[in-house]
């Protein structure tokens, strides 16, 4: 009898669980119909696990190859904790601190002209509040350089540092420099030996590095003309640049402010060591003490911490942790509850979308629609 009844509620909850998981393909796919979404990919975490992996729709439109769980995209901004993850462990390492002063990082001064005496540290520009802008581009480190541009001061805001975030994708290149400095390693092979590696994870920024074959293409959507138009310089490899690399300082070529290439399922094993703080399994990345600086809010408007923002109104109720990632096209979203141990990651490769709450209709849609059936 007692085996009987261990059959009915292992029969019950399998034929539960798959009635769930056919209700959330349902609606993704009728969102993505209406959203216009290419491809869609998904992971999703519960009780410290990976419970559910899909993709939905298509890698290439000209040929229409469906999207797999193999694929890899560029995930864009969610690399940024990448870039805070390396500098953790340097920290801890004792090979450089977060109050130093950022100018003697990276090798040239960074001062806002306006506030000549206040320091920026590092933890300024892992945080966004460095006062720092993108207004001069930030994939070259000369922008920022006196010594090699006359109009560096416009990369400064009227802000003194340490008191206004401001989100700017060239603190992160520059961080990427640091690293390189402090290491001796190309970024990418530094994130490479000290996080994927580790983590057994199939990831990196150098396209070269990769297999070409499982790189997603990535779609602007065109609204006027109701179309897609192919991202081509997504996986440029930069092969000339490459040769002539200088080490700490022509680390813009990798992009660490947005190139790591993963895939949704191993996107969602890094984001379980950071919800684990710090650790996946048994592997240590970084100490307990660093993952819960990355994930304290320094803004408190804009709940940012080190690449790790909190906020409250994605799922309703739950406060995650996490980052989000737009660009050529690409929205990407890995999100987190490090204390009820759930998490999901979602990367689509085009869609046509608005804000919402600060998300992107397909990121927040998608989530929702993946906690509600398959985690709430």
């Amino acid at each position: 009898m007692k085996k009987i009844l261990t059959f009915l509620v292992l029969f019950v909850f399998t034929v539960t669980t798959n009635a769930q998981i056919q209700q959330a393909e349902n609606q993704i796919n009728e969102m993505m119909g209406k959203l216009k979404v290419v491809g869609l990919a998904v992971a999703v975490v519960k009780n410290n696990k990976i419970i559910y992996t899909h993709s939905f729709g298509k890698k290439n439109i000209a040929d229409q190859t469906p999207l797999s769980n193999d694929d890899i995209f560029r995930i864009a901004s969610i690399s940024k904790s990448f870039a805070a993850t390396s500098i953790m462990q340097l920290a801890e390492a004792k090979k450089l601190s977060l109050e130093d002063d950022f100018s003697d990082l990276v090798g040239f001064k960074v001062r806002n002209p306006q506030f000549p005496e206040t320091v920026i540290t590092l933890k300024m520009v892992l945080s966004h509040t460095s006062s720092i802008n993108d207004s001069q581009g930030y994939f070259n480190l000369d922008v920022i350089n006196a010594d090699k541009n006359s109009n560096w001061a416009k990369c400064y805001t009227n802000k003194q540092p340490g008191t206004t975030y401001l989100y700017c994708n060239l603190n992160f290149n520059m961080v990427g420099a640091v690293i390189e400095k402090i290491s001796g390693k190309r970024y990418d092979n530094y994130v490479k030996q000290n996080i994927l590696d580790p983590l057994g994870l199939y990831g990196g920024y150098c396209v070269d590095s990769l297999e070409a074959k499982r790189f997603v293409p990535l779609y602007e959507y065109d609204e006027k003309l109701n179309t897609y138009q192919l991202s081509e310089a997504v996986y440029a490899p930069r092969r000339e640049e490459l040769k002539t690399y200088q080490l700490g300082y022509s680390t813009p070529i990798l992009s660490p402010t947005g190139g790591m290439k993963i895939s949704a399922i191993d996107l969602a094993k890094y984001m379980m060591m950071h919800m684990n703080y710090g650790k996946l399994g048994k592997t240590t990345v970084m100490k307990k003490k660093s993952a819960k600086i990355m994930q304290t809010k320094i803004s408190e408007e804009e709940g940012y911490g080190l690449a790790i923002r909190t906020i409250n109104d994605l799922i309703p109720g739950k406060t995650m942790k996490g980052h989000t990632g737009s660009a050529y096209g690409l929205y990407s979203a890995m999100f987190f509850e490090p204390h009820d141990k759930f998490g999901i990651v979602v990367i689509t490769n085009g869609s046509d979308a608005s804000y919402i709450g600060g998300t992107r209709t397909i990121l927040k849609e998608s989530i929702n629609i993946l906690y509600h059936h398959l985690i709430k």
